[in-house]
């Protein structure tokens, strides 16, 4: 138990280093596999332990046990079938191999947008999530609570049940204990995407009506941005957002219409204090200027490109991770896998800000090679050394270097703030302010996680 204690211990400074912009003593090693790839290492049924999620603990220790990492390997799930099919989704939905895809879905028509734009919030409730959802009926609305009320029991069973997992192999294997982000959102643009006009809708909203993209966009910042607010600001835990749009995109569309809103949505975080993980998906070399743009220290996450040129542009700035090609774990025989990672390290380690991750996660166990996944966790442990731990790292974050006006308040008959609240009660206890405004901020998160 000492050794593993005093090995968490070297896992939270090396961490932490990079976060204050310290050279660690070596570089951090953070593979997580999804569950999907960890029920199938441990030979489970996937859609009984997708139902089930305790079924899946013993697999997860297996391969805590079996791959090396810094970071936890069991990495949970986002996605569960109960709730789900209780609110009988149209835009996730368990397929016959057990896993849950996502269909290209349509939760807002043209029609809508003058009313996205006027009330952001009342048109999602009312319109976008019961095309999406259609145990959301407006016509029967006591049968549509009690399944809304069932949906949020299984939601909170089944990140409880994931959460307690963590928590049990964090502990002993001594991983890095803290979350990489405790806040997740998506830019404005992408939000509008994704669940809201699909991406073929959106692709023609581009061109027919590219200003009523942009006041869509601002409309749905504040809701954003609240979706990511973290409960406790921290050097240490960041918002997670995953980019999807942009590398779809001409440069002038992205930058008339992504960037805007996404650059204001990260300088507000950053004025808080808050650090955001971007994962930047698909090849993003030709917007590596706007990347630099963004605050300091924000981690970058790669999954593909150039990594001289990344590093040249982007490394005494900002914090860079992924780009090792997860395919090489089964196209590649080992040696070469432990040459690739040692390459990757050569390039992206000097001066620090770095972190070894894989450039996307695996889908099927097949698509990597167990043995050939350990040698890399356990090079680059072994191979990222630091010779000069301690120096400074490139540029250091400060808060007061972003200002951002102050943005559009959520204002909605179905929200209420603890004083809208208390103006209608008047005879209730201030004491009950963090309870009930506390109930009021998870219902509002739970229904906005239903349209990412």
């Amino acid at each position: 138990m000492t050794d593993v204690k005093a090995l968490q211990q070297e896992r939270i400074s090396i961490f932490h280093d990079v976060y204050d912009n310290k050279i660690p003593k070596r570089v951090p090693v953070s593979i997580s596999l999804p569950f999907e790839i960890i029920a199938q290492f441990g030979g489970l049924d996937l859609a009984e332990t997708q139902w089930n999620p305790a079924l899946i603990e013993g697999a997860a220790d297996k391969i805590c046990e079996t791959v090396y990492s810094d970071t936890c390997v069991f990495s949970g799930s986002m996605r569960f079938p109960s709730f789900y099919q209780l609110l009988k989704s149209q835009s996730f939905q368990m397929a016959s191999n057990g896993f849950i895809q996502h269909p290209e879905v349509i939760g807002m028509l043209p029609e809508d947008y003058d009313y996205l734009i006027e009330h952001p919030y009342d048109c999602l409730l009312e319109r976008v999530i019961p095309r999406q959802y259609k145990a959301f009926n407006l016509d029967d609305p006591i049968n549509t609570a009690i399944t809304l009320a069932k949906s949020i029991l299984a939601f909170n069973n089944e990140m409880q049940q994931c959460g307690m997992i963590m928590s049990k192999l964090i502990e002993k294997y001594g991983y890095y204990p803290y979350p990489f982000f405790t806040g997740f959102t998506e830019a404005p643009f992408d939000f509008l995407a994704d669940q809201l006009r699909s991406f073929k809708g959106i692709s023609m909203d581009i061109r027919r009506m590219p200003e009523k993209v942009k006041e869509a966009c601002d409309a749905l910042y504040p809701i954003v941005l609240k979706m990511g607010m973290p409960p406790v600001v921290s050097n240490y835990a960041h918002v997670m957002l995953p980019l999807h749009m942009p590398t779809f995109m001409r440069e002038k569309d992205f930058a008339e219409l992504w960037w805007p809103s996404f650059k204001r949505l990260l300088d507000e975080y950053a004025s808080m204090g808050i650090h955001c993980t971007i994962f930047c998906e698909h090849d993003w070399m030709r917007y590596l200027d706007y990347l630099y743009d963004l605050p300091t220290d924000t981690v970058l996450m790669f999954e593909y490109g150039d990594p001289k040129i990344i590093k040249e542009k982007l490394g005494k700035k900002h914090i860079i991770t992924g780009l090792y090609p997860i395919m090489n774990l089964k196209t590649k025989t080992k040696q070469e896998c432990v040459d690739e990672a040692k390459r990757y390290i050569d390039i992206l380690a000097p001066g620090g800000k770095y972190i070894f991750g894989f450039d996307k996660q695996p889908l099927l166990l097949g698509d990597i090679n167990i043995e050939n996944l350990c040698a890399v966790a356990e090079t680059v442990r072994d191979y990222g050394v630091y010779t000069n731990p301690g120096e400074t790292a490139g540029m250091v974050f400060n808060k007061d270097d972003y200002k951002v006006p102050p943005s559009r308040k959520i204002e909605s008959k179905y929200y209420k703030t603890w004083e809208e609240y208390k103006a209608e009660n008047p005879e209730v206890s201030n004491f009950g302010e963090p309870k009930l405004q506390g109930l009021e901020e998870t219902l509002f998160s739970y229904l906005m996680y239903l349209l990412i």
